[in-house]
């Protein structure tokens, strides 16, 4: 299918169908495994089909592929293993449940697991695959490192929302977007992914898009994010001073999406425009260094990918780095302006983030002051 043949006017899910994993099912006295938030939130991604087209945990053929090849089995695109890591001795007991709850975080069971795949894994050939590395100092190579030994793959069925808490208040499912989406008329939409909160180069890249796009959905991460990174609650309300002070209405939709940041730089880029995709989108905005951190990754390199990934069905837009150009008067980029770094008011998040520790207000060239503001009065912007 090209990116051409729509449904419904807005572009196809990935793998042609978007999922849908809910039950009206609510079991009990079976065996139960306890999950922690971060996958909580991953199994209702997988039910609304933000994951599509899985439709649960990825078994052992699968898992091998998006390792060795950023495939699955069947050759679609997908570059992030999603999977229940556990011991083995809950390994045997789920295998032998054949149906297991799940139960999350504030103690209730909200999905049922079938049971169809147990297997091992090599941690260290996981890493590689995913992250490009084997170094501990990496967040998603740590992470591997301290799973468990057994995966366990199966698709899910899920029962019951968790409840609802002020930060979910912008999560939309797939179905929502693109029933939203359709309404506005939209036919070309833009995704912009991002755990930070906006500069004024991340809006100029928005602004840019919306020139030659009829819609931009904004699309922050909300998840478990390493120590200085900034917390989802600022993240948001940042978002919501920055669209109802310096955005056109009805161009722009902002929702949440609520999954861990895994730090894969390339390989997780891929993973962003896949879910962007089922959310309706038809482009996504990648930047420099996108799911980056430190200095694992070439700057450009979850752009070059995308070369390796022509059947995706959702285009990359590239842009170079904007800045504020003090000879112009103006944002611009090295491909329109001709001036010195010494002109340069340089956008970064980085920069942004050490004037804040240090208690300096930032310059309404690097971010606008109602945004400010409102990070300069937060308690605690920063994830700990």
């Amino acid at each position: 299918m090209s990116l051409l043949e729509k449904s419904n006017g807005i572009a196809a899910p990935h793998g042609g169908k978007l999922v849908n994993r809910f039950t009206t099912k609510n079991p009990s006295g079976m065996f139960t495994v306890s999950i922690d938030a971060d996958l909580a939130n991953d199994v209702e991604n997988i039910a609304d089909g933000i994951f599509s087209p899985l439709e649960g945990f990825l078994p052992q053929e699968d898992f091998e592929s998006v390792v060795n090849k950023g495939r699955l089995s069947n050759d679609l695109p997908w570059t992030i293993p999603i999977v229940l890591d556990v011991d083995k001795q809950t390994a045997i007991k789920m295998k032998d449940a054949c149906d297991v709850l799940l139960r999350n975080p504030e103690g209730n069971d909200f999905a049922i697991l079938h049971v169809e795949d147990v297997y091992s894994f090599d941690k260290t050939t996981t890493a590689k695959g995913v992250y490009g590395t084997t170094d501990p100092n990496h967040p998603g190579v740590a992470k591997t490192i301290s799973m468990q030994d057994i995966l366990v793959a199966g698709k899910i069925d899920y029962m019951k929302r968790p409840k609802e808490i002020p930060i979910r208040k912008y999560r939309k499912t797939p179905a929502e977007t693109r029933v939203s989406f359709e309404k506005a008329g939209w036919k070309t939409i833009v995704a912009f992914q991002t755990r930070n909160v906006p500069h004024v180069a991340h809006e100029m890249l928005q602004k840019t898009s919306l020139n030659t796009h009829d819609g931009l959905f904004i699309n922050p991460l909300i998840g478990k994010k390493k120590s200085g990174d900034f917390t989802d609650d600022v993240i948001v309300s940042a978002y919501e001073s920055l669209i109802k002070h310096y955005y056109p209405q009805g161009r722009c939709s902002l929702a949440t999406l609520h999954t861990e940041m895994r730090y894969a730089g390339p390989k997780e880029a891929i993973h962003h425009a896949i879910m962007r995709k089922n959310f309706g989108c038809t482009h996504i905005i990648i930047g420099r260094d996108h799911a980056g951190v430190g200095t694992f990754y070439d700057p450009f390199a979850a752009q070059k990918i995308f070369s390796e990934y022509h059947d995706l069905q959702i285009e990359p837009v590239f842009y170079p780095a904007f800045f504020y150009c003090k000879k112009c008067l103006s944002f611009a980029s090295e491909r329109n302006c001709p001036h010195g770094t010494e002109f340069q008011e340089q956008l970064s998040g980085t920069k942004l983030r050490t004037m804040i520790l240090e208690g300096q207000t930032p310059s309404e060239y690097m971010i606008r002051p109602e945004v400010s503001e409102i990070i300069m009065n937060w308690n605690k912007p920063f994830v700990d």
